[in-house]
Parts: structure tokens; sequence; C-alpha cells
């Protein structure tokens, strides 16, 4: 074959591990397809369909102090480039101190069945039912006086994962979002209304525009009556895709080391962690599972770079079903091998999807009827961390903030910034909900496989009052 001849993703991993002359190697080739559509005003706008390959190598390099590690990753490798990367990483590893987080590659892995097939790929045909159903939704907010906008994104990645130790593993990872607004112009005298709906589907078979639209028109039906309320404390209902942003966040802020160092919400006073702790009154149970139904991701690790919750020395390692909180006792935090090593906690990987669930049957809706006086939210966006010691938080509501009274939407009120600490919210939670798959809004971009209940707090923080929308 020559040097310019186009390779298959796993040939590219096999010629990376060969050129290497480290002392150990690691190479991911993650190939990506997306498929596209956008809409405003009740009609398509554009669609597309693209494609692209990243490849990483990481080297290793073992010293006299120690092991040292390199990582080059680059978009478009073709063969002929294919040395110069290896290469370049190579001489960052020889030219990098000693890596803290260093351990022996990882081993005896299976080899995955279809490591050596063609990458797997989205098209268009993805959203074959999806389109037309979508055109019938136009038709139905036309009628209503309503305009929807929004974006409907599928991207299939295949990663294929390589070492010099032996292991050549494979996965195939869906993923799809959508998000839909609907407006409805002001009448005289009155106010533009606006609301939102997502969802996150693996294949677009699952989605109903009409109900989603179902959903808007409700909204909109209750934002006709507009009202102001101060900042404060209120009873509240977190919906689902609020409570997923908000325990995203907790997971990516849970990692073991820094709460032994005594730098998280998770340190215990006096030294150590919290594991054991009770965080929260209700049953609660927080879990990870790459089988889970619906929510599936790679059984083994897939780190591009070293971080807190991650070491690259732990590519492949497997990873199964995590229960970080039972019935509201803190069970794990997120473990690599190194930081197993200096706590004593066992090994958690970091995960793909996140499940929360306290026993609760009731949806939303129900939730809402059942409320004497309190806010109903549709989502929270722009949130920030102010304190990692209690995990505050700081964001917006946006996209509708209804006033619930005697089990009623009497009408929409304004935003509102807040600042809350989800631990705090967890051990002040009165009632969960129903668990549903949900669309963090948030960080859709980075993290989709998410279930969550809607959660009833008697006193969420409202801090201030916001003008966003």
């Amino acid at each position: 074959m020559s040097p310019r001849s186009p390779l298959k993703p796993h040939e590219i991993v096999e010629r990376a591990l060969e050129l290497s002359t480290a002392d150990g190697c690691v190479v991911i080739a993650d190939e990506h397809s997306s498929a596209n559509l956008r809409w405003a005003r009740n009609a398509l706008t554009t669609n597309g369909v693209t494609r692209g390959r990243t490849l990483t190598v990481i080297a290793t390099v073992d010293g006299a102090e120690g092991t040292a590690s390199g990582v080059v990753s680059r978009s478009a490798v073709t063969a002929d480039e294919l040395e110069p990367l290896v290469r370049a990483a190579e001489a960052a590893a020889r030219g990098a101190g000693p890596a803290e987080d260093a351990q022996p590659l990882v081993t005896g892995v299976p080899v995955s069945a279809h490591f050596t097939d063609a990458p797997a790929e989205t098209s268009s045909e993805v959203f074959a039912g999806f389109a037309p159903a979508l055109g019938e939704a136009f038709a139905r907010a036309r009628s209503g006086g309503r305009e929807l906008y929004g974006f409907a994104h599928h991207e299939l990645t295949s990663t294929y994962l390589g070492t010099s130790t032996g292991l050549r593993l494979r996965h195939d990872q869906p993923g799809g979002t959508l998000e839909m607004n609907a407006k409805s112009p002001a009448a005289s005298g009155g106010h533009e209304r606006s609301a939102w709906a997502g969802r996150a589907t693996a294949d677009f078979t699952d989605v109903d525009p009409a109900a989603l639209d179902d959903e808007l028109a409700r909204r909109l039906g209750w934002a006709e009556r507009r009202m102001e309320l101060p900042a404060g404390r209120y009873e509240t209902l977190l919906p689902p895709t609020a409570v997923a942003d908000l325990l995203i966040y907790q997971i990516w802020s849970a990692a073991a080391r820094d709460a032994a160092e005594g730098r998280t919400v998770f340190s215990r006073q006096g030294g150590g962690t919290r594991v054991g702790d009770t965080l929260a009154r209700l049953p609660l149970s927080l879990r990870s599972d790459p089988r889970e139904p619906g929510l599936e991701y790679a059984p083994f690790l897939v780190a591009h770079a070293s971080g807190d919750t991650q070491s690259v020395f732990d590519n492949g390692l497997p990873v199964g079903a995590t229960q970080w909180m039972r019935e509201g006792r803190l069970e794990h935090l997120v473990t690599t091998r190194h930081s197993a090593g200096l706590t004593g906690l066992p090994v958690a990987p970091a995960a793909g999807n996140l499940i929360l669930d306290g026993g609760g049957e009731r949806s939303l809706e129900e939730m809402a009827a059942a409320t004497e006086r309190g806010l109903l939210l549709t989502c929270l966006w722009y949130i920030r961390e102010v304190d990692p010691a209690t995990l505050l938080l700081t964001g917006l509501t946006r996209d509708g903030v209804y006033l619930v009274e005697d089990g009623e939407v009497v009408g929409e009120v304004n935003n509102f910034r807040f600042n809350e600490s989800p631990v705090d919210l967890l051990s002040r939670a009165t009632e969960a909900g129903r668990t549903e798959q949900t669309l963090p809004r948030e960080w859709s971009d980075y993290f989709t496989l998410a279930a969550m209940p809607a959660l009833r707090v008697p006193d969420f923080n409202m801090s201030s009052v916001s003008q966003g929308v």
C-alpha cells in the first residue's frame, strides 16, 4: 500500500502502533458523521451531512524518575501524515516530566469482534420518518398562530482504540438532539411569548414533533397572563432537564482525589471524603451503566487527555455499572487507578450516562396539580460555578417560569438568577417524580445521555430578577 493510499480506521490504528518507538503507545481513531435539519417560522431552512476523523496518539516513555506521556490529536489525518503525528507524540513525551498519573497500560481486555469493520455512519435517512411529521407540526402551528424554530442533530461516532499492550477495542456511539422553540407574536398591547422543549434520541424514531408542538402551545397559553415576582425563595418544580444539568455538573465535580485533598463539596471536614455520608432525605439513587437501554455508551474507558476525573493510562479499562449514590447515601466518587491508590477508594471510571431515581410515580404535570403555590421551571442556562467547596452554582432560568396556584398554572412570571448547590438541593428536595429520559439543555454539546425525575424543592433560591428570556 502506498503512503498516500486511504487507510481504514483500524488500519490507521495498527500502522500508528507499528511506527511507534516509544515504550508504550495508545492510538484512538474517532470517525465522526453527522446530519442536521434547521427550521424557522414553520419552514425548513438548511440541512446537511458531514464526515470527519480525529486521531489521537498517546506515547509513554519510561525514565529514571518515572513514566512520561505525550498526547497529540489531529483531524483529517492521512497516511503520509501518520508518522509525523506519532513522532510528535513521542517528542512531547520525551520533553515532559514524569506523569503523576502514570500506570502500566491496560492489558487483558478481549478484542472487539467488529474491530476491523467499517465505521458506522449516519445520513439524512435518519430523518426519514421525522421530517414528514415535522412538516405536519408546522401546519398545526401555523393554523394556531405559532411559529416554530429549532434544529435536529444526529451524530454517529465510531471509536477504534488500540494499544501496544494488545488492546483492540471498538464502539459505535449514536446521539441525537431535538430542540424546538415556539413563538407567538405580540398582540395589541401584549407581549411576545416564547417556549422551549427538547428531546434526546438515539435515532429519531422515538420523538414526536406533534407532541412537542402540543407542549409548546400549552406553555404559550400559560404565558398569555404575565406577572412580576420579586427575588426570594420559592417552592419550585425543577423539570428533568434542569435536574440533569445540575447533576451533570455535580458528577463532573466528583473527582476522588480533589475530595480527599479537601478541595470540594465531597471533602469531609477533618480529612478524607464524604463517601458513606447521607446526602439526601429522599431515597434518591444516582447511577451510571453503559448497558442501560436507550442510554448505552462505551463499556471501556476512552481518555483523549488526562484530567481530574480520567487518565490516558487507563484507556481501555473496562467500565461497568456504578452506583454513585444509593437511597441518599454517597457510594462512589470518580476514581482513576492512580487516584484509587492515593485515596484507598475503589476504581470508578468517569461515566457516559447519568440516571437518577427516587421511586416516584408522578409526572411533572401531576406534581404541579398537587402544588398549592410554587414556580414551575422550563430549563436552566448559563450555569457557572461560584464556590467549589460547596459546589455553589449560579445561572438563569429561561424560556418560561410559571406560577402555580391551587394546582393550576395561572401565568408566566419574570426570569430569575439562581444560586444553588446541587448537593444541597438533593438534601432539601421533598418529592421526586417519575424518572424519564431527558435532554440536558445547558450541557447538550457534551452530555446527552440522562434520565431524571422532576424534583420539588421547597425553598429554591431565586437570588435576583433577570431580564433574560
